[in-house]
């Protein structure tokens, strides 16, 4: 007997798809698009080993299949899973493989399952690498880095039999009270595209129909602008209009579809009073019909019962959200009921079937019909190495005084103070494991193994995370008035502790009065971005003692910073750096390398002056009566341990026509044209080495169909340069370099004025104009 048809790789994935809806019930398609079951509750660990639950058992008699199955490697406080109960390295793919051996031999069809892992910064499970938080990769500006590590920890995923990666990349930190903001690559859309691409192809590998065996398909968070949300508040409304929606919030995750992309995750928000996980229009009319999108949409955890208080019930709930573009749920109690929406006519099966068939596409995109297991296959190693390296790249020296920094000879005895000077857990951030014993390396353990033979370093917390105790204060007082330089390290924390609360969806529950010390992290939004009371206490002792005090924040959101020129000799940002940053600051800290992050966010003054993102509207507003309204520290910013000269930048033309710069691309007809190029020369003037990260801003002067921004980052190159050294930057200026988006929300270039301008960041540019005329140039 000749096998089904579905089961030929030959055959194409469509077809396979089509033949295999053929053969299923409606029970069985209903089982395809769901993913109720938490994971760590499919197996339980005992002095024998792993073995799968009853409560999994029955999940899968259910539906006679399963579609998706998420979280059985994660561990964490919320799913209460420990290094003694969950499940390692070595034990990863003999579980999953029992998972999809149960599925595939005791089910009519022997349909697969996706096997489906958090990875936001690295593989969110015991003896998983993690890398710096998002925030941090964003500041190295070098996403080809980010590509190679993203593509290392979706080798370590595969390796333990995890098919499908949840990436946080889509949301932009607009404020930076919402406690997601570590989770983002910035506030500004165009880097986050370009991470957002480099995500994709480090985790899914060369474009193409396949994913191979040591790559893992990537479902993009959030779609779409989570990060816009009032006032900062997880989960909360936004009041994004079409044209925000679409300047702002879009880019990263179009990036993302077009370089192949093969699922988003839709967000908690809604968009003009629809969540997003019922709009129609965000999810069928963007990003399928205008986009061309052809991979799943996967509910957020429990967001389709919230539908309920929309539609009536959650038989209602779940066929308003298939009927408008989801197509697999997570935990929810609304699509385990389509048949009963189907049979009540609330939805039609076929509507039904798209969503199954994009569920099947991806697992015969991955292989799973020929090759459902892992076997035995060695873990593969993880990016730690590339995890201390992007946190050493993402390091940025906000401010120095030219003297104090790298610490040299004359730092004989240094006082390292802070709450983030000692703890790894406060260095790594949101959505981790447990880990292990020795992993990892504090700033105050950093600093121990840098510094020169016969350095005396001497330690005192001196506060608390949060919260006003100043009991502390005499003795980092008294240490710090005895040594030659204090490193005094503060910030956030986004560890979660035994004694955390958490909502149903894995949030974390802080309220105020909450003992526990996060600042940080899912669910922990702040009202005041200045540090809380006992660390600014501790930082006004520490600078009057006279001693040089080098500040570090080790922190995932930037937090408002007080004028302090005159009093600290150097402040730097390290967003979570990751289990090794530690180590990472202190190189820095000594000169064995070089500060070359640079503020993928605005640092605001003071959360009352908010929003400060540098890509505003251009209304030429000039500040409150009580303070500017500019940021601290513009975005783009860092500094060096030398000195930069930027040359005024020239273009190859000073005017261009619009039929000239979509020339060549689809649909023109067009010859390609002479290319338009903006040029800058740099030289480093000072007496060290640098990587200087060369910005291209456009500035819409006059034209267009809606008002212009600021200005907008357009394009960025990493140069190196040695002492004395001079360098020519090129940036191409193409059509998507000065497209806006018009009143039909699509983007092209309009007839105007442009200032081209090039710079080390948003607020210190030069440049020089260009026109753009309607036709062709004579």
């Amino acid at each position: 007997m000749s096998q089904p048809l579905f089961r030929d790789p030959e055959a194409p994935t469509a077809v396979r798809v089509r033949d295999l809806l053929d053969r299923m019930t409606l029970t069985e398609k209903v089982g395809q698009v769901n993913q109720r079951m938490y994971g760590w509750d499919a197996y339980e660990r005992n002095a024998s080993g792993h073995h799968l639950t009853d409560a999994f058992r029955a999940e899968v008699a259910a539906f006679d299949g399963m579609g998706a199955l998420y979280g059985l490697q994660r561990a964490d406080p919320w799913s209460g899973v420990t290094a003694a109960t969950g499940i390692g390295a070595a034990d990863g793919a003999r579980v999953s493989d029992a998972v999809q051996r149960h599925v595939v031999e005791t089910t009519r069809l022997g349909i697969p399952v996706l096997l489906v892992e958090e990875m936001p910064h690295g593989l969110q499970a015991l003896d998983g690498t993690l890398l710096p938080v998002n925030l941090a990769v964003g500041a190295t500006w070098n996403p080809d880095l980010y590509e190679e590590a993203a593509a290392l920890a979706a080798a370590q995923l595969r390796s333990r039999g995890g098919h499908v990666a949840l990436v946080s990349a889509l949301d932009l930190v607009r404020d930076p009270r919402w406690g997601r903001a570590e989770e983002c690559f910035g506030e500004d859309p165009y880097l986050a595209a370009r991470f957002t691409e480099s995500l994709v192809r480090g985790v899914q590998g060369p474009p193409g129909e396949f994913i191979g065996p040591d790559r893992a398909a990537v479902v993009l968070k959030h779609f779409a602008g989570q990060g816009a949300t009032v006032g900062g508040r997880n989960s909360a409304a936004t009041e994004l209009g079409a044209r925000e929606l679409h300047e702002i919030h879009l880019e990263a995750a179009l990036a993302g579809v077009r370089a192949g992309a093969a699922g988003v995750m839709a967000a908690y928000n809604e968009f003009d009073g629809i969540p997003c996980a019922a709009n129609r229009e965000l999810l069928t009319g963007v990003l399928r019909e205008q986009w061309g999108f052809t991979g799943l949409v996967m509910a957020d955890g429990l967001a389709l019962d919230r539908l309920v208080r929309l539609a009536g019930d959650p038989v209602a709930a779940g066929a308003v959200a298939l009927e408008a573009g989801t197509d697999l749920s997570l935990w929810d109690e609304s699509f385990p009921r389509l048949e009963e929406a189907v049979r009540r006519g609330l939805v039609d099966e076929s509507a039904l079937d798209t969503a199954v068939g994009r569920v099947l596409a991806l697992k015969f995109r991955l292989g799973l019909f020929e090759n459902p297991y892992t076997g035995e296959r060695a873990p593969a190693p993880g990016p730690e190495q590339l995890s201390e390296r992007i946190a050493r790249e993402s390091i940025t020296l906000l401010t120095h005084d030219g003297v104090t920094l790298p610490l040299g000879e004359r730092a004989r005895r240094i006082a390292v103070i802070g709450p983030n000077a000692d703890s790894v857990p406060q260095q790594i951030g949101d959505y981790t494991a447990p880990q292990r014993p020795g992993t990892g390396i504090s700033v105050l353990d950093g600093l121990k193994v840098a510094a020169p033979r016969g350095t005396e370093i001497v330690h005192a917390r001196g506060t608390g995370l949060v919260g006003g105790d100043q009991s502390g204060l005499p003795v980092a007082v008294a240490l710090t008035a005895g040594a030659d330089v204090a490193v005094v390290v503060l910030g956030g924390s986004s560890a979660r502790e035994s004694g955390t609360r958490f909502d149903a969806n894995g949030a974390a529950v802080v309220t105020s009065g909450n003992p526990v010390e996060m600042t940080c992290g899912e669910g922990v939004d702040l009202a005041e971005l200045a540090l809380p009371e006992g660390q600014s206490a501790l930082l006004e002792a520490l600078t009057a003692t006279g001693t040089p005090v080098v500040v570090v924040l080790v922190q995932g959101r930037p937090h408002a910073l007080t004028d302090l020129a005159g009093r600290a000799a150097a402040v730097l940002s390290a967003w979570y750096p990751g289990p090794w940053g530690g180590r990472a600051v202190a190189d820095v800290l000594f000169g064995t390398a070089e500060p070359v992050g640079r503020l993928p966010v605005s640092v605001p003054r003071s959360a009352a002056q908010l929003p400060v993102h540098y890509n505003g509207k251009d209304h030429g507003y000039r500040g409150y009566v009580d303070q500017p309204a500019t940021a601290r520290h513009a975005f783009g910013h860092g500094l060096s341990y030398t000195t930069v000269e930027y040359g005024t930048p020239r273009l190859s033309r000073t005017s261009v026509s619009t039929a000239e710069l979509t020339a060549g691309a689809p649909n023109t007809t067009h010859a390609t044209p002479r290319p338009l190029v903006c040029t800058v020369d740099i030289t480093n003037t000072g007496d060290r080495p640098v990587r200087e990260t060369v910005q291209l801003y456009v500035r819409r002067v006059t034209g267009g169909t809606s008002w212009p921004r600021v200005r907008e980052l357009r394009g960025f190159a990493r140069v190196a340069l040695e002492p004395g050294e001079r360098a020519e930057v090129c940036f191409p200026v193409e059509a998507r370099t000065l497209a806006s988006v018009t009143r039909d929300l699509e983007r092209a270039v309009e007839p105007g004025e442009f200032e081209m301008e090039t710079g080390p960041s948003a607020d210190r540019t030069c440049g020089t104009r260009l026109t753009v005329l309607a036709g062709r140039l004579d």
